[in-house]
């Protein structure tokens, strides 16, 4: 799906009458790598008894990090002042997400972000190219988003329409290619009173149970658990975590082909900013396959949409307050992020 992406960018590229690679797609175009680290949450002492005696244990989370590799170019926005001289890779600029830029013409953004955070790994990943003209624009995007626990790979087509120097509407379509959300390995596990049978799947899963003395061992025969509290509320969720990733990377992607619906606003002055934008998806395409979301949902049609606004007001020289933040809505998935303050300056 991102190899979509590339392709589309070449596309439009050679697309330019034989122009120099270079200076219509390369020029102004900034590549960063970067590398971030400290210190993660300090190590703990885990105590507990072994035949009455006190056993002491340390669990150590190893140091947080973040490794970013990207190239993007993409025009910034009035309010996107630079407060670094380079790239670092912990840049949150969210007017990347917006459906139309400052600018028509092509853009394009590639980063990958590995990150270890608390002792647990991601991978975010974000690569798009779109081109906007005065009357359309289209869209390719490979978006993961690890926190998030979403990947999907997005491509639309749609008319534009000017309303002003600060607002645009548009319509088109959309496709989207994801795994199977909505699907749920579990529902049909259950016992009595929604109850999950977990210990007869811990056994199909390999799992195996000493009941002589009460221990619990993985499917490769390490001991994991010799308490039954223990093995519930600790092995069992990861074996259930385990099954569930298992089950959901054996499923074929799907395809969603939508309408969609959007709107960009622009306005900047020194003293006061408005940038939003937001997509709307009220209809979907039934293509009656096992496991389209079509059937995750109690009607036949859902809404997935997408929000964003950077706000900022300059009341003098010393007070001034900001709002910026993205909302997302897509299958059963929600993501978001958002800052708000105020600051003043002594004067």
């Amino acid at each position: 799906m991102r190899y979509a992406i590339a392709l589309t960018l070449l596309a439009l590229t050679f697309s330019a009458n034989g122009q120099d690679f270079y200076n219509k797609v390369l020029r102004r175009a900034t590549f960063y790598a970067a590398a971030n680290g400290g210190n993660s949450i300090s190590d703990q002492s885990i105590y507990s008894l072994s035949s009455g005696s006190l056993a002491t244990d340390v669990l150590e989370t190893p140091f947080d990090y973040s490794l970013t590799l990207g190239i993007r170019k993409i025009a910034r926005f009035g309010y996107e002042n630079r407060a670094n001289v380079f790239y670092d890779g912990t840049e949150n600029t969210y007017g990347d997400a917006a459906t139309v830029g400052k600018r028509n013409g092509l853009e394009f953004l590639a980063e990958a972000d590995w990150r270890r955070q608390q002792g647990r790994n991601f991978l975010d990943q974000d690569y798009f190219v779109r081109y906007v003209d005065e009357w359309w624009l289209v869209k390719a995007e490979w978006l993961q988003d690890g926190f998030a626990d979403i990947r999907y790979f997005e491509s639309s087509q749609r008319l534009r329409a000017r309303i002003g120097d600060k607002l645009s509407l548009n319509a088109g379509i959309v496709q989207r290619i994801s795994e199977p959300y909505g699907y749920n390995p579990l529902s049909g596990l259950t016992i009595g009173d929604d109850q999950l049978h977990y210990t007869a799947l811990a056994l199909q899963e390999g799992y195996t149970i000493d009941v002589n003395t009460g221990e619990f061992f993985d499917p490769n025969g390490a001991l994991v658990a010799n308490d039954p509290a223990v093995w519930e509320q600790v092995v069992v969720p990861q074996m259930l975590n385990d099954y569930v990733s298992k089950k959901r990377s054996e499923l074929p992607d799907q395809w969603v082909h939508s309408l969609v619906v959007g709107y960009d606003f622009y306005h900047y002055s020194k003293d006061f900013w408005l940038h939003s934008w937001g997509n709307m998806m009220p209809y979907h395409v039934n293509t009656n396959g096992e496991y389209s979301y079509h059937n995750f949902v109690n009607s036949s049609q859902w809404v997935d949409y997408s929000l964003g606004i950077i706000f900022g007001v300059k009341f003098n020289k010393s007070f001034g307050i900001f709002l910026e933040g993205k909302y997302n809505k897509y299958w059963d998935r929600e993501w978001h992020d958002f800052s708000v303050g105020l600051n003043y300056i002594l004067i």
